[in-house]
C-alpha cells in the first residue's frame, strides 16, 4: 500500500469515528429520549473552538493572523476534556431553554435557530474565533511522543487512528452502560409516553436535560478529535446541513440500537461521504457532492417508507416475572413480561 493510500485510509478512518461518536451522542437524545435536535452540529462546532484555542496560544504569537478570545497551550489530552465540560453545559443551556417548554417540532426548530444563530455570530464577529475565516494552524496532539504530525508522519497517522478507536469504545462502553441500565429504561419511557413516565415518578424535564448534557459532551469530544486531526476549522465546517447527515446515519443504521447507528456511521458519513476520496474524479467539481446528498435524501426517505427501524432494529427487551402463586394454572410458572413493546 502506497503512502497515499494510506494517507487516504486513514482519514476515511479518523471521519467514520467522530461520525460514530457524534451518532450515538445525537442518538441518546431523538432515539433514546425522543429530544429532536436539529442544531445537533453547534456541539461538535464548541468542541473544535474550545480545543482550537486551548491549543493554539494567545492570538498575539501569531503576528496578528488570527484573532480569537483566550488563548492557551494545554497538553493532550487536557483540551479534548474541557470541550466536552464546556459541550454539556452548551446542553444543559438548551435543555433549559427548550426542553423544559417546548416538545416535538417546536423544539427541534428552536434548536435549528440556535445553531443557525450561532454560525452568523461566530461569522460575523473577526476578534470572537477569527469570523468566516475561521482557525488554521491548530497544532496536533502527542507530536513529540509520536514524531512528525498527521502530514509528515505516517506512523503518526495510525496512532491517531489508534487513539480515536481507543475513544470510540470507551464512547460506547458509556453509551451502553447508560442505555441498558435503569436510566436507559427511563428514557425510553420518557419517549414513548413521557405522561405516563411522570405518573410513574420520572421527571422527564430532567431526563430530557440530562441526555442534552451527555450527548452534547460527546458531539463536543467528536469535535475536538476533529479538529486536531484536520488542524483548521471554520463555520463552513458546521453548517446546520452536517446534523441531516448524522440523523441519516441513525435512520439507516436503526434508531436507538447502539450497533446499528455506529453502522449508520460507517455508511453515511464513512462511505457516502468520505468514501469519495477513494473514487476517480468524474464531471464538475460540484456534481459528486450534490450526487452526495441526493443519495442521503433518497436513503433517509426509502428507509422511512420501506424499513423505518433501520437495519438493525432496536432490540426488544423482554423482562421475566414470576407468576402470583395460587392462580389457576400457574402455581410456579415463570412469564416474560414485554415492558418496552416495539415501536411501529
Amino acid at each position: 500500500m502506497s503512502n497515499s493510500d494510506i494517507y487516504l485510509l486513514t482519514t476515511l478512518l479518523v471521519y467514520t469515528g467522530v461520525a460514530m461518536i457524534a451518532s450515538w451522542g445525537l442518538n441518546l437524545q431523538i432515539g433514546e429520549t425522543n429530544v429532536l435536535n436539529f442544531g445537533f452540529i453547534l456541539f461538535e462546532a464548541v468542541g473544535a473552538y474550545v480545543t482550537a484555542i486551548l491549543t493554539l496560544g494567545p492570538d498575539t504569537g501569531n503576528g496578528g493572523v488570527q484573532q480569537y478570545v483566550f488563548g492557551a497551550v494545554l497538553p493532550f489530552p487536557v483540551p479534548w476534556l474541557v470541550a466536552m465540560v464546556v459541550g454539556a453545559a452548551l446542553g444543559l443551556v438548551m435543555g433549559l431553554l427548550t426542553v423544559r417548554r417546548l416538545r416535538g417540532d417546536y423544539e427541534a426548530v428552536v434548536m435549528l435557530v440556535m445553531a443557525v444563530v450561532a454560525y452568523y455570530a461566530v461569522s460575523a464577529d473577526t476578534s470572537l474565533l477569527n469570523g468566516s475565516e475561521g482557525l488554521s494552524l491548530i497544532p496536533a496532539p502527542f507530536t513529540g511522543a509520536v514524531g512528525g504530525g498527521p502530514n509528515t508522519s505516517m506512523t503518526y497517522r495510525w496512532v491517531y487512528v489508534a487513539v480515536v478507536a481507543l475513544v470510540c469504545v470507551l464512547a460506547f462502553i458509556v453509551v451502553n452502560r447508560v442505555t441498558s441500565a435503569p436510566l436507559g429504561r427511563a428514557l425510553r419511557a420518557v419517549r414513548d409516553n413521557d405522561a405516563v413516565a411522570m405518573s410513574l415518578g420520572k421527571d422527564a424535564t430532567r431526563l430530557r436535560i440530562l441526555v442534552q448534557m451527555v450527548g452534547g459532551a460527546l458531539g463536543a469530544l467528536a469535535g475536538a478529535m476533529l479538529v486536531q486531526w484536520v488542524g483548521a476549522w471554520a463555520p463552513g465546517s458546521w453548517t446546520y446541513p452536517e446534523t441531516f447527515t448524522l440523523f441519516a446515519a441513525i435512520i439507516v443504521g436503526g434508531t436507538a440500537n447502539i450497533a446499528g447507528v455506529g453502522l449508520g456511521a460507517v455508511i453515511v458519513p464513512g462511505i457516502i461521504l468520505e468514501g469519495v476520496i477513494f473514487l476517480p474524479t468524474f464531471g464538475p467539481s460540484y456534481l459528486t457532492p450534490a450526487l452526495q446528498w441526493i443519495l442521503i435524501g433518497v436513503l433517509i426517505v426509502g428507509f422511512m417508507w420501506f424499513r423505518p427501524q433501520g437495519i438493525i432494529p432496536e432490540r426488544r427487551r423482554r423482562f421475566p416475572a414470576l407468576a402470583v402463586p395460587g392462580t389457576a394454572g400457574e402455581s410456579n410458572a415463570v412469564q416474560l413480561v414485554d415492558l418496552e413493546p416495539r415501536r411501529s
